[in-house]
């Protein structure tokens, strides 16, 4: 084995191991898919993983902002210092020349986690639907490129999928959100509900934010059932893809029956992977 095929497969397994300690289901979820895609596919999820944790690495929104220029500098092909020195950049870069994954949809991603950065206030649900559409709805639809999926059709369930799956991570995320005075939630429909702002930064569950995140539920919902309804025709080979789905679906459930936003219930690795092997073998996911 070569210099460069050890350096390569030890990136790999470097971003195999960021995403199964930082984003567990959807590394779950790779071990579904034909070992082919795993590695592009988890390079896309390692990408997304380190975009999504800028912000835990710093403390004013500068530093954040220099990290997002140096991902849009590889991305538009500038970047400076060697992309081989940072493991996920090379496989990124990888996965891109490989599978011919459109740079602009990955520096569309980059964009929207400025937001991330500062405190400012997700004004309306149109505002966070964007935003998950720029964030989970391109991953969905980029790693289903990797296994063929590059119809519209598949760009409308990517869709889809990633509003579903982005309000639910919006819900989950109340806790820390909450501890650095971050609002995702929609401020309009806080405002409908007559939602104290000082409540959620002080971790309060109340009945008016329960009928909010039970409206976000619904919505979460009618895209879910939307992405489920055009699966269909999703090239058989990308359906896997979407596995994840399942996972949104139940946790969806569990938000509505948990009855505290500020305590949620992660499920247990075991259940995570016994759902997706069971949705795996469903009629949805096999032709």
């Amino acid at each position: 084995m070569s210099g460069a095929d050890v350096s390569g497969a030890d990136d790999a397994s470097y971003c195999a191991q960021l995403v199964r300690d930082h984003d567990f289901e959807r590394y779950a979820a790779t071990l579904f898919m034909p070992p082919r895609a795993r590695r592009p596919v988890l390079a896309l999820y390692a990408f997304n993983t380190e975009l999504r944790r800028i912000r835990d690495h710093v403390s004013q929104p500068l530093p954040g902002e220099i990290r997002l220029q140096w991902w849009r500098d590889l991305i538009d092909g500038d970047a400076r210092g060697s992309v081989e020195a940072n493991p996920v950049a090379a496989e990124l870069m990888t996965a891109v020349s490989n599978h011919d994954l459109p740079r602009a949809e990955l520096s569309r991603m980059v964009d929207a986690r400025v937001f991330d950065l500062y405190d400012d206030p997700m004004l309306s649900l149109d505002m966070l639907e964007r935003y998950c559409d720029d964030t989970a709805s391109r991953l969905f639809s980029l790693s289903a490129r990797i296994l063929g999926g590059t119809s519209r059709m598949v760009e409308h369930v990517a869709h889809h999928a990633g509003i579903a799956q982005g309000l639910l991570r919006a819900i989950e995320g109340l806790p820390l959100h909450a501890a650095r005075r971050q609002l995702y939630l929609p401020r309009d429909m806080l405002n409908v509900a007559g939602v104290r702002e000082a409540d959620i930064f002080a971790g309060r569950s109340t009945p008016q934010l329960q009928v909010v995140i039970g409206k976000l539920v619904a919505s979460g919902r009618c895209h879910l059932d939307k992405a489920s309804e055009l699966l269909v025709a999703v090239p058989a080979g990308a359906k896997r893809i979407f596995l994840p789905l399942a996972l949104v679906r139940r946790a969806l459930d569990s938000v509505e029956s948990n009855g505290d936003p500020f305590a949620p219930i992660p499920p247990s690795r075991l259940r995570t992977l016994w759902t997706l092997w069971r949705t795996s073998k469903s009629g949805a996911f096999r032709g």
